[in-house]
């Protein structure tokens, strides 16, 4: 069973980020949405495991709360 990685874990995260923007440039609110929403779904099928994606779930909703 794996574990949610909490450590960062992406190489070139500003890089990665710069490309997230760029994907959502020139679309409106709910086509960047959609795009967002699109990949969560490819993403969490790439991961697969049910209990990692449980726990991100969690995590991002505590996060989101908390910053609310």
């Amino acid at each position: 069973m794996s574990q949610l990685i909490r450590s960062p874990h992406i190489a070139d995260p500003d890089g990665f980020y710069e490309a997230l923007i760029d994907a959502q440039r020139d679309l409106g609110d709910e086509q960047a949405d959609m795009l967002l929403a699109k990949l969560v779904l490819i993403l969490a099928n790439h991961v697969g495991e049910r209990e990692v994606l449980d726990e991100a779930l969690a995590l991002a909703r505590a996060n989101t709360l908390a910053a609310s």
